[in-house]
């Protein structure tokens, strides 16, 4: 038996690597930044989510350190046995400040975070009504919940309303509208707006998960919901990107949400604590945040150069003002051969393809950042030139 299902299991491997669609991964041997080094090789990384260049700030390392000399390694705990210290609290405090709410609740991840929200604040009698390109880990989140599922076409504010006004009709007690702030696989903006208005028009709250936005879209870096003039009633976010890069999710809401969470929340209860030394580079990053001014000045320019000089090499980008600048290639194979063929040039980009978009949607997902310099994207402007001309993307 366990031999057929072995067979099985190589099969289904052997099919994904025939469709082009096997993923790998390049082990980075120095610190994440802007300039990185995979085996012996420096490169520009272009593909990780850090925005603001703070996953190797002195700092956050330094913070970090400190909390290991004064707290310790790690809780081996969950948070309600014996695996609270002062420092969760105090980030916990001081994110629900930062994003204007009563309180937040930590988790390891926002995948957890995502997977915890749904299920204990809404019931059989409730209704979720979520875009169509929200992240995976919030349809994994609604999936856990028992409240009746819509679905909306992204951002297609009609369909949303008519999915409300659904909900309403088939007699929900509680609507939730749930939606990415950015949708990162194409760095939309979610029309926060628009929802937020709609929302309050059917009584219905509003969740957003605002993971590729805190730390840098908005004012002071407050998020989607900053930027958009807007409060959301529920936010999630995380610690693994822009506000240091390392691990950590959260929820912010009103104080009896994330009451409620501590009582019923199962990635709460069920998961260890977070290390003392991520709480307290993630405290750091908070005020690193709160005076980047200049850093997010510095990121956006980045992203308007990075776009312009590669709409002039004459590649198919989707439009947008986020960091996230994706280049259409539609092929997986063309995906993986650019993307193999620009780390031999030096630059380190990955290709995206089914089951990550849907097929035929395949492309390679740029990503600035406030470290990279001037000359830094003018070396990977020309890499994408050679690169495009080598695999038959540009003509």
């Amino acid at each position: 038996m366990m031999s057929a299902f072995l067979s099985q299991i190589s099969e289904t491997l052997e099919g994904i690597k025939a469709d082009g669609l096997w993923k790998t991964e390049r082990e980075i041997t120095v610190a994440q930044g802007a300039r990185t080094q995979v085996g012996d090789r420096e490169v520009i990384n272009l593909c990780a989510n850090n925005y603001l260049g703070l996953a190797n700030h002195p700092a956050l390392i330094d913070a970090a350190k400190t909390a290991m000399d004064n707290h310790g390694y790690g809780m081996a705990s969950v948070r309600f046995i014996c695996g609270t210290q002062d420092l969760h609290r105090d980030l916990e405090r001081k994110l629900a400040q930062f994003l204007g709410h009563d309180d937040t609740i930590l988790f390891a991840a926002c995948f957890d975070a995502n997977a915890a929200v749904f299920e204990p604040l809404l019931g059989p009698e409730d209704a979720i009504i979520s875009d169509s390109l929200n992240h995976a880990s919030i349809i994994d989140g609604i999936r856990l919940c028992k409240a009746k599922r819509y679905r909306y076409a992204n951002s297609d504010m009609a369909d949303l309303e008519a999915k409300l006004q659904a909900a309403r009709n088939d007699g929900a007690r509680h609507v939730m509208i749930a939606t990415d702030g950015v949708f990162s696989m194409d760095g939309y903006l979610a029309k926060l707006t628009e929802i937020r208005a709609l929302a309050d028009k059917y009584d219905a709250q509003l969740m957003v998960d605002d993971c590729h936005a805190t730390g840098f879209m908005g004012p002071n870096g407050a998020g989607t919901p900053a930027h958009a003039g807007i409060h959301a009633d529920i936010v999630t976010g995380t610690l693994g990107k822009a506000m240091g890069g390392a691990i950590g999710g959260y929820i912010a809401a009103s104080q009896p949400v994330i009451d409620l969470m501590r009582q019923r929340a199962r990635p709460y209860l069920f998961s260890n604590a977070l290390p003392p030394s991520v709480v307290a580079a993630g405290l750091t990053a908070i005020d690193l945040v709160e005076q980047g001014d200049d850093l997010r000045k510095q990121l956006f320019e980045n992203t308007v150069y990075w776009r312009a000089g590669l709409e002039k090499l004459g590649f198919d980008l989707l439009p947008g003002e986020h960091p996230i600048v994706p280049v259409m290639l539609y092929d997986a194979v063309k995906a993986q051969d650019m993307a193999a063929r620009l780390f031999e040039l030096g630059v380190l980009v990955s290709g995206f393809f089914f089951p990550v978009v849907p097929k035929g949607q395949a492309r390679i997902r740029t990503q600035m950042n406030a470290a990279l310099t001037r000359a830094d994207l003018d070396a990977a402007l020309a890499a994408f030139e050679q690169a495009g001309r080598d695999t038959g993307v540009l003509s």
